[in-house]
């Protein structure tokens, strides 16, 4: 075989790229949704600050909501600006959490730093002509 197709095998397909991607975003809003509804006796993982824990982690969903879902930006930020909302209010249901708005606000700081470092990361070098 020669050299460039097994190099072409190699490379993954924009299709492959974008089903990865989706796979992390939904693997991690079920995983941020999880994590916020299981008692807070339970060792969890954590920054140190409850906001900060909801930055980092609805940055990494809005990095790969981006990733995920290009030319979507502003209806995926608003679905997971609306799903932080329904954990929340899921939150006020259980026995040790309850809702906060300060929550919601660093959820809609952490999706704008995610898709802030999307747009950065992802830019492409100019073509060669």
């Amino acid at each position: 075989m020669p050299d460039h197709v097994a190099r072409k095998k190699e490379k993954m397909t924009r299709q492959q790229v974008g089903l990865l991607f989706r796979l992390a975003f939904w693997s991690s809003a079920i995983a941020i949704l999880v994590l916020s509804l299981v008692p807070i006796s339970t060792s969890l993982p954590s920054t140190g600050w409850d906001k900060t824990n909801h930055l980092l982690a609805y940055a990494v969903l809005g990095f790969l909501g981006h990733c995920a879902y290009p030319g979507r930006t502003v209806v995926v930020l608003a679905a997971l600006l609306t799903y932080g909302g329904f954990i929340e209010v899921l939150q006020s249901f259980t026995p040790d959490r309850f809702a906060e708005w300060g929550d919601l606000l660093a959820d809609g700081i952490g999706l704008l730093l995610g898709e802030l470092l999307a747009r950065l990361s992802w830019r492409r070098p100019p073509e060669r002509v």
